[in-house]
């Protein structure tokens, strides 16, 4: 993928702390006790600085600089956020709507979102709460080395399908999806969680239609990245991995099909109808 030396988006906030994992600790002992006394002296606020790093409660790491990889992985994910708000701006303002930017937000390991605590091992995902994208960049190492999608677009798809999420939320359809998934079974409201997981997916194709359309950034191989990620990311895929065997009626995003089925029915289309994954039989 083509990405360097474009806009790179504002709305992005760093919360993975103690980087690269090589910090001092501070949490507690005759270190944290002569560290106070030297702020005291200073004229500091001795519990000010202890709130600040300890956060109130366990130690965290003195932030230590970035390796170039990590700085390099920023950079990329501020540069396809930034792609997502323009492609979304446009195609919001030519509905005759106001799109608005949502926040990304980089940590490690934990998080607390607007829709509550969540660990790294869920996978990047998008609070509508708060209306925002939350990514530990260890995944898109997972997706590579556990999940066999490498590929800088197959991280780019990954960002523009939680984007897709966004989109959803601010027309509505999200809202309307969790009203309905309250009234009928399990069954049926898992159904309709595919649903709305296969359009975030159709979503990201048509992003990657527009962009590639507006920026010319698509590469040799970069679709192939991209839907070999929507491949192994199926539920399917990953139930028959993880047990042996599949179960349709538990699932929640789509099979590998049907994700790289919606994904390229998105580069196909130029105008998003938020009923299409919703009033087909055919998914």
């Amino acid at each position: 993928m083509r990405w360097e030396g474009r806009r790179q988006s504002e709305n992005v906030e760093d919360r993975r702390g103690g980087r690269g994992g090589g910090g001092i600790a501070i949490g507690g002992g005759l270190g944290t006790l002569v560290l106070l006394l030297i702020v005291w002296l200073l004229g500091g606020d001795p519990m000010q600085f202890l709130q600040q790093t300890q956060g109130g409660g366990g130690g965290q790491g003195i932030e230590a600089p970035a390796s170039p990889e990590e700085e390099r992985a920023v950079a990329f994910v501020k540069t396809v956020l930034a792609d997502t708000e323009e492609i979304w701006g446009a195609e919001f303002q030519r509905m005759g709507k106001t799109y608005e930017e949502p926040r990304l937000v980089l940590f490690r390991g934990t998080v607390q979102s607007g829709c509550g605590g969540a660990s790294s091992q869920m996978g990047p995902f998008y609070c509508p709460a708060d209306r925002t994208v939350y990514i530990d960049l260890s995944f898109f190492r997972e997706l590579e080395d556990r999940f066999g999608a490498a590929g800088d677009f197959a991280q780019a798809y990954v960002i523009a399908h939680e984007v897709g999420h966004h989109v959803q939320s601010l027309l509505g359809i999200s809202g309307q999806v969790q009203q309905a998934r309250q009234r009928v079974s399990e069954k049926e409201a898992n159904e309709l969680s595919v649903r709305l997981e296969l359009q975030a997916d159709f979503l990201a194709g048509m992003w990657a239609r527009k962009g590639q359309q507006k920026y010319d950034f698509l590469e040799e191989g970069d679709l192939e990245e991209a839907l070999n990620a929507a491949n192994k990311i199926g539920d399917d895929t990953l139930q028959r991995q993880a047990q042996g065997r599949v179960v349709p009626d538990s699932f929640t995003h789509g099979t590998s099909a049907q994700r790289m089925r919606w994904f390229k029915k998105g580069l196909q289309s130029d105008r998003f109808d938020p009923n299409n994954t919703f009033q087909t039989d055919d998914l």
